[in-house]
């Protein structure tokens, strides 16, 4: 009885340490985490949503506006439209990947950032065409998301160039891998539909995700969620070509950001940091260790909802939160006259809640 005790020990030893496994995390030092004090003190202001149940489909990633209607992209591939009017959603096209990020240019073409697919167009009947989903002769395999500049050109973020959205078990477990990996493998991409050609913008970020335009195109921000913090790049002025970093440390992970009116921007959190990463940050090889658990005991995200709004020098304007997580893993927020949507990585449904009730 003894040696099979040993045996086991041994081969689960063994597993824990020399199991291969698809990440080689990097050490780097996480900032202290401050929590929920001072602009991102806990409040319950979301506890005032509404919901709009959407029909054999959840995760409503990215939301664009077109005329009277939302259009939002959900984990099985569909772009879901909403009426505001009406009140009726409806299952519109199917790209045939995983849409995520969602805009629209000037001849009212929904462009769809797809993690299998690339970069889409769609147009006003629903016709889908891949603008690119390439780059020196590679495929882009985690395109997230995207916005429009005033010249037509489409700035769009390549997550992981080392984990891809499909080969690796869909955008959320990719993304988990990236995470933890810390590697530095996204980047921030833009193409000229004139010139139908894709180049690089920024690289090494952990995990790139949001981007939303300046609504003078002077600059583009691009959220890095594995590092909590939104960086801006300059494309016009005497900083073009140039980036800083205007918000960092944040109490939760940064997923999309969207332009919104009187020059706020919305960010969602999809989660709150975990304290796990934070504290293994600077011990990759622990990290290691914690890849070859079981899934339920790695770090995952909470249900926490939580969007706020900044200037695009990162100043915060509001916080909106529900500790309680009623509309949970929120990736972001768009503006309507009358209405804030909130979109989410895993909830069965669209929310909204009324800018009336948000103080906005």
């Amino acid at each position: 009885m003894l040696r099979i005790s040993l045996v086991i020990i041994v081969a689960l030893l063994s597993y824990l340490l020399l199991w291969p496994v698809p990440v080689e995390p990097v050490s780097w030092n996480a900032p202290v985490n401050a929590g929920y004090v001072g602009d991102f003190e806990q409040n319950s202001r979301l506890d005032k949503i509404e919901i709009i149940e959407l029909t054999d489909t959840h995760g409503p990633e990215g939301l664009a506006l077109i005329d009277d209607e939302i259009y939002t992209a959900t984990r099985e591939g569909w772009i879901v439209r909403y009426n505001e009017t009406t009140g009726e959603t409806s299952k519109w096209v199917h790209t045939g990947g995983s849409p995520l990020g969602l805009a629209v240019d000037a001849d009212n073409n929904l462009l769809v950032a797809d993690a299998y697919k690339g970069l889409l167009s769609v147009s006003p009947d629903g016709g889908i065409s891949v603008l690119t989903d390439s780059y020196a002769g590679k495929l882009m395999e985690y395109v997230d998301d995207l916005d429009v500049a005033a010249d037509g050109k489409i700035y769009f973020s390549d997550a992981s160039t080392k984990f891809g959205a499909a080969a690796n078990g869909g955008t959320y477990a990719a993304s988990l891998l990236d995470t933890l990996e810390h590697g530095g493998h996204g980047r921030l991409m833009v193409y000229d539909p004139t010139v139908q050609s894709t180049s690089l913008i920024m690289d090494g970020l952990n995990f790139a995700n949001g981007v939303a335009m300046a609504a003078d195109s002077s600059f583009v921000l691009v959220n890095e969620t594995g590092s909590y913090r939104i960086h801006k790049f300059w494309l016009q002025g005497d900083k073009a070509g140039m980036s800083e970093v205007i918000i960092d440390n944040l109490p939760g992970f940064p997923d999309n950001v969207v332009r919104g009116r009187d020059g706020r921007f919305w960010v969602g959190l999809v989660s709150p940091r975990s304290k796990a990463l934070d504290d293994l940050s600077a011990s990759p090889f622990i990290r290691k260790i914690v890849q070859r658990l079981p899934g339920f005991m790695r770090p995952q995200a909470q249900a926490y909802s939580h969007v706020f709004a900044m200037t695009g020098d990162g100043e915060v304007i509001t916080s909106l939160q529900d500790p309680n997580g009623i509309h949970h893993t929120n990736t972001g927020a768009m503006e309507t006259d009358d209405w804030l949507y909130i979109s989410s990585l895993h909830a069965d449904n669209l929310a909204r809640i009324s800018k009336e009730n948000a103080g906005i």
